[in-house]
C-alpha cells in the first residue's frame, strides 16, 4: 500500500518541536472527568487487570485503547480519544495492563511491549457481545496492537475490523538505543521512576522471585529490561525480548486494515521504527509520517479533539458497517 501522504496536521508554530508537542498535552491539556465503569478481569494464570469502560445502550461496536510505557486509561491520550469515540457511538474499553491500574497484579510478570495475551482474553470474551471490534494503541501499546494484528500466535477474531498504532516503537532494540540519547535522558529517568518502584514492590512480596541485587546498576530502559523485564517473563536478555518482540517483523503478516501514525520529530523514534517498506508491501498497512507531532503528542489547539483523535475516528469509521444508533 502506498504511504499515506501528510493529511495537513499543522501545529501552532510553538508546537513544531517534538519535545515541545510530547509534554505539553501532559502538563497542560484539560483532562474532564469520564465517567468510567471499572471491571477486574481475572486472568488463568492467576492474576488480573482492570478494564475502564465508557459504554452506551446501543452501541454494537467497541474500541479498545492500549495505554504506553506506565501509562494507564488516566493518560490523557486515553482520556481524549475516549471521548471522541465514544461521542461517534463506539463503546470504550480501556485496557490498564498489569499494575498500571493503580493496584499492583498479584503474579511477579507485569506486562512488556509484547504482551499480547491479556488482549487475547479480553477480546475472546466481550466478542460476542459486539458486532465489530477496534483495537487502538499508543506508543508500548501501539506495538502490542501491531505484533497481536501480525504474529499469527492467536487467531483473531472475525470481529476485529481494523488496527490504529500511534507513535509506535516497532523496532525495540533500536528505539531503546534512542532512548539513551541525552536529548531523551529525562523520558528515560521518569519511566525508571516508576518501573523501579514496582520492582521494588514486588520484591518486598516476593522477595524468592525477584532479585534486586542488580537494580542500582540500572541507568537506562534497556538495564531495566536485562535484569528485570527479561527474566520475569521469560526472556533470555533484553536482546532476546527486543528481538522476540518487535511488531515490525510482524508487520508483513497483518490481514486486516492498520494504520500506524508516527511523527517524524518524535524524539522516541529511531529510523527504524519508520517502516516505509513494509508497509509499501502490505496492502493493509498504511503508514502516516507527519512532519510534526512528538510522542503521542498531535497537540490541537481550538477543536474538541487532537488531530490524532481526529484520524483514528476517520479510520475506524471506513471500516465500520455499523450505522449510529437512533
Amino acid at each position: 500500500m502506498p504511504i499515506v501522504k501528510d493529511t495537513g496536521y499543522k501545529p501552532h508554530f510553538l508546537l513544531r518541536n517534538g519535545h515541545i508537542n510530547t509534554f505539553y498535552p501532559y502538563f497542560f491539556r484539560k483532562r474532564p472527568s469520564i465517567p468510567y465503569i471499572r471491571k477486574r478481569i481475572k486472568t488463568d494464570d492467576g492474576d488480573f487487570f482492570d478494564v475502564d469502560w465508557l459504554l452506551q445502550t446501543k452501541n454494537r461496536r467497541l474500541a479498545i485503547l492500549l495505554h504506553g510505557l506506565e501509562g494507564s486509561s488516566s493518560s490523557q491520550y486515553i482520556g481524549g480519544t475516549s471521548l471522541t469515540l465514544s461521542r461517534h457511538a463506539f463503546d470504550i474499553a480501556a485496557i490498564n495492563f498489569r499494575s498500571c491500574s493503580g493496584e499492583m497484579n498479584l503474579n511477579p510478570c507485569m506486562y512488556h511491549s509484547g504482551f499480547t495475551k491479556d488482549l487475547h482474553l479480553f477480546v475472546q470474551l466481550h466478542q460476542d457481545h459486539y458486532d465489530e471490534i477496534f483495537i487502538c494503541g499508543f506508543s508500548l501499546g501501539g506495538n502490542v496492537a501491531m505484533k497481536y494484528a501480525g504474529d499469527q500466535h492467536y487467531v483473531l477474531s472475525d470481529k476485529i475490523k481494523a488496527i490504529t498504532g500511534i507513535s509506535v516503537p516497532c523496532d525495540l532494540r533500536a528505539g531503546s538505543i534512542k532512548l539513551r540519547e541525552r536529548q531523551n535522558r529525562l523520558y528515560e529517568l521518569k519511566f525508571l521512576e516508576t518501573l523501579l518502584k514496582k520492582v521494588k514492590k514486588k520484591h518486598d512480596k516476593d522477595p524468592d522471585t525477584i532479585d534486586i541485587q542488580k537494580i542500582n546498576d540500572v541507568k537506562s530502559l534497556w538495564d531495566f529490561d536485562d535484569f528485570f523485564t527479561a527474566p520475569l517473563h521469560g526472556f533470555a536478555d533484553a536482546e532476546d525480548y527486543y528481538r522476540r518482540c518487535n511488531s515490525k517483523q510482524f508487520l508483513k503478516n497483518i490481514s486486516i486494515p492498520a494504520l500506524m501514525i508516527n511523527a517524524a520529530d518524535d524524539t522516541f523514534l529511531p529510523d527504524e521504527s519508520y517502516p516505509y517498506e513494509e508497509a509499501t508491501k502490505n496492502q493493509n498497512l498504511f503508514l502516516l509520517v507527519t512532519k510534526y507531532g512528538g510522542h503521542v503528542g498531535f497537540t490541537t489547539f481550538g477543536t474538541p479533539y487532537y488531530w490524532n483523535e481526529t484520524r483514528i475516528l476517520e479510520f475506524c469509521t471506513q471500516y465500520s458497517n455499523v450505522s449510529k444508533p437512533h
